[in-house]
């Protein structure tokens, strides 16, 4: 795990987007929670504030910090962004027949961010440069 005062990239932000939407659609946060530690997960500015995020959360697949998501397989990237993105749908919808009006769709905040970087991802394959050592 690289330390705390670190700066974390788009990568370490999206893992953790990712590991709070399996924690979600698992029950364990609410809709709430889930939107302002996502949130939170955008803005962050190091390891640090990333760890923050799940520091209360147990750990599903042996690792739930920023590095949980390298050398996952895309498809299940994929798959909790779906789980998530059907939850948070028909959350919208049945409070939309509730209210009998189509309210605003939030959901495109939750799960629209968190698309596009998985998306990019598993476009560019996940690949990011290597750094120049300083001599």
């Amino acid at each position: 795990m690289p330390e705390p005062h670190l700066r974390a990239g788009d990568t370490e932000r999206a893992a953790v987007a990712a590991v709070l939407g399996r924690h979600m659609a698992e029950g364990r946060l609410t809709v709430a929670e889930y939107d302002e530690r996502v949130a939170r997960a955008y803005a962050a500015r190091t390891y640090g504030d990333l760890d923050e995020l799940v520091a209360d959360l147990p750990a599903t697949d042996g690792a739930c910090g920023p590095m949980a998501g390298r050398g996952r397989d895309a498809g299940a990237a994929w798959a909790a962004w779906r789980r998530t993105a059907i939850l948070v749908v028909g959350i919208w919808a049945i409070s939309s027949v509730v209210a009998l009006q189509f309210t605003y769709f939030w959901p495109i905040w939750v799960v629209g961010p968190w698309g596009v970087l998985l998306l990019a991802h598993t476009v560019g394959g996940g690949h990011r440069p290597r750094s120049r050592q300083h001599t």
